[in-house]
């Protein structure tokens, strides 16, 4: 999961980004509007979402975000700002964030909210149908199957599975798996998802002689493209 935090006070930039890291995000930092605006741009790098200070220098958060919007970037927008009038929070919301954070915020909740974005975009593309060589994963219909082979997959194992595959070729953290497929709720310990993926594998690959997804040890799992 990508996300651009663009935020001018470097302090709470730093640890905003140290604490994304820490929670399995891929964050890119940027200090001024006019960098979050060309960094966002549709022919840039994919972000899942877009975590964007209200007051930066340049070119204003809010402002930054309408721009994106009438370029029709649908990316998610989180706004931070120190403005906690109904009036502000509408400002945000009508310029096309679609959640606001006032400041001084709790990580966890900010954490929470990020997470809450990134299932709701994902949550549109459910009925996409992604495909891995002859790997068919129905998102709306919730289905998979191998060439004409149907596949039956647990609800936790389909998810897993799509997560990796909308993931094609990027390693895919054990704690993203935990908070996407378990909503945190289960220890990073635990070995619930070593499990899940011994079964996963059981059914996609092994009757059909393939080796689909791989274990990068210390890092998650990576789902391969057909080679």
């Amino acid at each position: 999961m990508r996300v651009l935090v663009a935020e001018d006070d470097v302090r709470l930039a730093a640890l905003l980004e140290q604490s994304l890291t820490e929670a399995g995000w891929e964050v890119e930092v940027v200090h001024d509007g006019r960098s979050a605006y060309a960094r966002a741009l549709p022919d840039g790098l994919p972000y899942d979402v877009l975590l964007l200070d209200w007051m930066l220098p340049g070119v204003e958060g809010l402002t930054v975000c309408r721009r994106l919007r009438d370029l029709g970037v649908t990316t998610p927008v989180l706004m931070l700002t120190a403005r906690g009038e109904v009036r502000d929070r509408i400002s945000g919301l009508d310029a096309g964030a679609d959640d606001y954070l006032a400041k001084p915020f709790d990580l966890d909740e900010l954490l929470a909210r990020l997470r809450a974005l990134h299932r709701r975009a994902s949550y549109d593309d459910d009925h996409d149908v992604v495909e891995v060589g002859d790997l068919v994963i129905d998102g709306g219909a919730r289905t998979v199957r191998r060439g004409t082979v149907a596949i039956d997959l647990s609800t936790r194992e389909f998810d897993i599975l799509r997560l990796l595959a909308v993931n094609l070729g990027k390693v895919v953290s054990r704690y993203t798996i935990l908070d996407e497929v378990w909503d945190g709720e289960t220890d990073l310990r635990s070995n619930v998802i070593d499990v899940h993926l011994a079964t996963i594998r059981s059914k996609i690959d092994k009757p059909f002689g393939t080796s689909s997804i791989t274990t990068v040890r210390g890092a998650g799992y990576r789902m391969e493209p057909p080679s």
